[in-house]
């Protein structure tokens, strides 16, 4: 009796570490998608007036986990039942990040116009500002419910040999880790310039290093937004492009004497650029012309 009731105490050390282990590929992984998360709900949280931005924030990351709860069983029983699906929606998952990646890029370097909406919060009702924060917090759960699936694809495409037990364990860590990690960084983000103008308030005219400081901080926060933003593309891009490097026998083969990361980073360049370019022929092909 008692040999056996070692032998599960057992068991399950071996599972834990296997899933101690799989869990840090399976992060490394999905970093790249993680830093877009963090970029793009960074940049949807902030503009918000001061006392609304953490309620805010934590309508998103409710959503965000509600998400995940919704995506991982599916998952699993895909893992379960056909788990040879994993490795083309993985693949398809490849071409969006890069897709995404090149798109942004497209965006920085062709100039075009864009009609920039104002909205002017101090002349609405309450009713008004909360309809406005409504609509772009189900934005945000929707655009992160796309980044969740790419999340968990990825970090079961990490683990899709291994036992049932430790995918589970393991891409609910990731998942968790997803949700915990990128909104509690999220949340420090926005608060940046608050903390700044704290501290300008605090220091009056008597400090003038606090003063100072405080203008820095009010000053970073566009500054880390837009860096988060080239982060997350290039990540985007060297995610993409690793996935397609490990699962297609040719590419890798053609690109191998080449330094990992920047073969990574050209294949993504080129799935991105090729799936940009159809997207941009089909909506000019379907796009409804205009009536004279």
């Amino acid at each position: 009796m008692a040999t056996g009731f070692f032998a599960v105490f057992d068991d399950i050390a071996t599972l834990l570490d296997d899933a101690a282990a799989m869990t840090k590929i399976a992060t490394k992984k999905t970093a790249g998608i993680l830093g877009d998360d963090l970029a793009v709900n960074a940049e949807k949280a902030s503009g918000f007036v001061a006392s609304r931005e953490i309620p805010v924030l934590w309508a998103i990351a409710k959503g965000s986990l509600f998400n995940k709860l919704m995506i991982l069983p599916f998952a699993f029983l895909l893992s379960a039942f056909l788990p040879w699906i994993i490795v083309p929606i993985l693949m398809l998952g490849g071409v969006y990040l890069a897709f995404e990646g090149a798109e942004k890029i497209y965006e920085f370097l062709v100039p075009h116009s864009h009609k920039k909406k104002a909205e002017f919060t101090q002349n609405l009702t309450e009713e008004e500002i909360l309809e406005i924060e409504k609509k772009k917090i189900k934005s945000a759960i929707v655009t992160d419910f796309i980044l969740s699936i790419e999340i968990i694809v990825i970090a079961l495409g990490t683990v899709v040999e291994k036992s049932l037990p430790v995918q589970i364990v393991v891409v609910s860590i990731i998942a968790l880790l997803a949700t915990v990690g990128v909104y509690g960084i999220v949340a420090l983000i926005v608060r940046l310039d608050d903390v700044g103008f704290k501290l300008i308030e605090m220091a009056g005219d008597s400090q003038k290093l606090m003063s100072k400081a405080g203008g820095v901080l009010v000053q970073a926060l566009p500054i880390v937004i837009r860096a988060l933003t080239v982060i997350g593309t290039l990540a985007m891009l060297l995610v993409a492009g690793g996935i397609f490097m490990h699962n297609v026998h040719q590419i890798h083969e053609a690109l191998h004497v080449m330094p990992r990361l920047f073969g990574e980073l050209l294949t993504g360049g080129v799935v991105g650029a090729v799936a940009l370019a159809l997207e941009k022929s089909f909506m000019k092909i379907f796009r409804p012309h205009p009536i004279a």
